[in-house]
Parts: structure tokens; C-alpha cells; sequence
């Protein structure tokens, strides 16, 4: 048996098992899009507020009460600035530190899984057209077959052919439209957090220099 015949048997099982790994392949994605969508849930938080809340704490003293109360929250930008708060007794450099490390402990945090949704938005779509190429193989070779029965399979396995191709836009695309959200929501989150750290260590610097003077 020759290479060509052996991928026409392949090709002969139909597009039908492509479409069951498509399936199964949206089950994973829609489990991740709902992971993804419980954890972004209440981590975001009023960051002109918490500046405010960052500079009261500063002026008056109550810098570990404040940190206390944000490392209870479960808002990204909350948890960096309390690592930076608790760390001000070590000084900039210090309060700089821990942040930066809280900050990437949430970046990887909230890129858990994110990769599965961007390879599955990307090669999904192959996948469906995979299981097309396979269905049309199988059409030509119904071709043979004489009469109406010919007929009917040979339609059967287009239509086949070209569910597999729908079926793969049909869960790549929101795949791509989860990614590209979850994506966006957690640089919104990060730059929240950066936003706060600033805060943290421009009371810092002011509270150090008032001690100076």
C-alpha cells in the first residue's frame, strides 16, 4: 500500500471524530472563560480612592492599619499597595521590592490558563479544516459509488466536510474574544496596581524627606 492510499483510508473515516475533538476542545474553552471569569471577579477596585485612603494613612500614621485592612481585599491593586505599605519600614527600595514581586506573584495569577484560550483561538480554526479536507476526500471517493444512493452520501459528506470548517469558527472565535478580554482586564488591573505602588512610595519619599528636613 502506497503513502496517497493510505491517507484516502484515512480520509475515509469521515470528518465526524474531527467534530467530536471540536467538541470536546469547546468544553475546555468555555471551562476556562468561567474560571477566568470567577477569578477577574472583584479584583478590580476605585484607585483614586485608594490614593486618597494612601495619603491619609500617610499623614496620619495609621500606615499598618491600612495595610491590614487591603491585604483582607481581594482587589489586585489593594494587595500590591499592602505589600508596599507593611514594607515601609525598610524604605523605598524595600517597599519598591515587595510590590514588584506582589505584582508579578498576580500577573502569573491572572495568566493561569489564559495561554490554552489564545492556542485554541489560533489553531482551532485548522482543526475544522482539517475534518473539511477529510470529508471532501470522502466525497470524491462516494463519487464512485452509481445511482441515488451515490448521490446522497456524496452530498451527506459535504455537508459534513463543511460542518467541520463551522464548527471550528464556532469555538475559535469567542476563544479569541475571551483571550483578548482577559488579556485587557488584567493590564487593567496591573496598571491599577502600578498606579497604587507610585502612591506608596511617593508618600514614602515625602514622608522621608519631612524627616530630613
Amino acid at each position: 500500500m502506497n503513502l496517497t492510499q493510505a491517507i484516502v483510508d484515512f480520509a475515509l473515516l469521515g470528518a465526524e471524530w474531527v467534530m467530536w475533538l471540536l467538541v470536546i476542545l469547546s468544553v475546555i474553552s468555555i471551562a476556562v472563560m468561567v474560571d477566568r471569569a470567577l477569578w477577574f471577579r472583584d479584583k478590580d477596585t476605585d484607585t483614586a480612592a485608594a490614593r486618597d485612603q494612601i495619603r491619609s494613612a500617610f499623614a496620619g500614621g495609621d500606615i499598618g492599619a491600612l495595610a491590614k485592612t487591603w491585604k483582607a481585599s481581594p482587589s489586585v491593586a489593594l494587595q500590591v499597595a499592602a505589600r508596599g505599605l507593611e514594607a515601609v519600614g525598610g524604605g523605598a527600595a524595600a517597599a519598591a521590592e515587595a510590590m514588584h514581586g506582589e505584582r508579578v506573584r498576580w500577573r502569573t495569577k491572572g495568566d493561569k490558563n489564559l495561554v490554552i484560550l489564545g492556542t485554541l483561538g489560533n489553531n482551532v480554526p485548522f482543526v475544522g479544516l482539517f475534518g473539511t479536507v477529510l470529508g471532501v476526500i470522502k466525497a470524491f471517493e462516494d463519487l464512485k459509488i452509481k445511482g441515488a444512493e451515490g448521490e446522497e452520501k456524496v452530498m451527506s459528506g459535504i455537508a459534513e466536510a463543511l460542518a467541520a470548517t463551522a464548527i471550528g469558527l464556532l469555538v475559535a472565535i469567542p476563544a479569541v474574544i475571551a483571550f483578548n478580554y482577559f488579556g485587557r482586564r488584567l493590564k487593567v488591573l496591573l496598571g491599577g496596581a502600578d498606579e497604587l505602588a507610585h502612591a506608596v512610595l511617593s508618600g514614602l519619599h515625602a514622608r522621608d524627606g519631612k524627616s530630613g528636613g
